[in-house]
Formats: structure tokens, C-alpha cells, sequence
């Protein structure tokens, strides 16, 4: 049988919020085996997010959070894929600045949810801060956890803009993500990947 892997890919675009727009670079992170697949984010381009995934089935597109810059192409990428979009439902505000009321995304996810994939499971841990309904993907047998924007290499992702709250992100951290053990790999939203035990100093 095969063993889940994951695969990266860097897409480049842009992420507005507050009425300003910045060039960011944000990465694809992919799960699953060479038959199935779940994409992590959605953002900037679908074709480069396809690369990744090759030709595999998708069997999910799992949002970390609504920004612009991780689900701009999420609908798209439904449609091209069948897969449904999966987002915690207090993502609901910043979603409608991307896409409106009339697109939603198919299924809620909610802190402790399992999201199986080749044979491995990625357990959702809610971690509102840098965005209400944040989470973080843990995949234990892999040894790593998917961040987001919640914590990055050198510490908590960004809290200077609406919806987002400094003090919450920290607890979120100390709370879901620093109980991990510290030798689990962050493989975050934007930039290098980090350790657990690496980062727990920063926050």
C-alpha cells in the first residue's frame, strides 16, 4: 500500500484587504498518494495548483482561511476538480470580500474534524487570530502540521488587519499547536518550512 505524501508548489499573486493590495508568494501544499488527493489552499492560479496535483483525484480543497490570497481560485478549482471546498464557517465575512454571497464553499469545518486522505487522516484544530475561523491541518503519521497564516518560521502570522486579533493568535498557538510534539514540521502558508520546537520561544 501506499504511503500519503506531501508535495509543495509556490504560486504568485496578490492579497488585498483594508483597501491595500501586496505581491505575495503563497504556497500549494498537497496530500495524498499517487491515486488521491487533498489541496491545501486555493491560491492565485489553478493551473499551477494542478501541477502539483497532477492526475490524481481530488477529493478535497481545505481553506486554512478565507483571505483573498488562499481561496481567490477556490471555486474554480471545484470546478475543475469535483472537489468540494471545505472552510470553518466564521470564515463567512472574509469569504464574501472574494466571492460574494451567491458562491459558497460545501462543507463547514469545525475544530477536531478529520479530513481522510490515502490512507492518513489531517485533524483540523481551530486557531481563530489571524483570521476568525483559522485552522491548522495535523497529520500526525506524516510529522507535520499545515499552519496557514497562523504561525510562520520566526513566530505568529500577521494581526494588524480587520478581523484579526494579536492576543487570540497567541493563545491559539500555545493552545492547539505548541502541544505538538516539537520535533513536527510547520509547513506554512507563506515561506520556509519551521519546527513545533523551533518556534515555541516566539510566542
Amino acid at each position: 500500500m501506499q504511503q500519503a505524501r506531501v508535495d509543495h508548489g509556490v504560486v504568485s499573486g496578490t492579497f488585498s484587504l483594508d483597501g491595500q493590495t501586496f505581491d505575495v508568494d503563497n504556497n500549494v501544499w498537497v496530500v495524498g498518494d499517487d491515486t488521491e488527493c487533498v489541496v491545501i489552499d486555493a491560491p492565485h492560479d489553478v493551473d499551477a495548483i494542478l501541477a502539483v496535483v497532477g492526475d490524481r483525484r481530488v477529493t478535497a480543497i481545505v481553506c486554512t482561511h478565507a483571505h483573498d490570497d488562499h481561496v481567490r481560485v477556490a471555486p474554480a478549482l471545484r470546478e475543475r476538480t469535483g472537489a468540494p471546498i471545505l472552510l470553518h464557517p466564521a470564515e463567512r465575512p472574509l469569504w464574501e470580500l472574494t466571492h460574494g454571497t451567491e458562491v459558497t464553499w460545501d462543507k463547514d469545518l469545525a475544530d477536531g474534524d478529520r479530513v481522510e486522505v490515502a490512507g492518513t487522516a489531517l485533524t483540523v484544530l481551530h486557531t481563530p487570530g489571524h483570521a476568525p475561523g483559522a485552522v491548522c491541518l495535523h497529520a500526525p503519521e506524516l510529522g507535520c502540521v499545515f499552519t496557514g497564516d497562523t504561525l510562520f518560521q520566526g513566530g505568529p502570522g500577521a494581526t494588524g488587519r480587520s478581523y484579526s486579533d494579536a492576543d487570540l493568535i497567541v493563545a491559539s498557538i500555545r493552545a492547539k499547536l505548541f502541544p505538538l510534539p516539537g520535533d513536527t514540521v510547520v509547513h506554512t502558508g507563506h515561506g520556509p518550512d519551521t519546527t513545533i520546537a523551533a518556534e515555541q520561544p516566539a510566542a
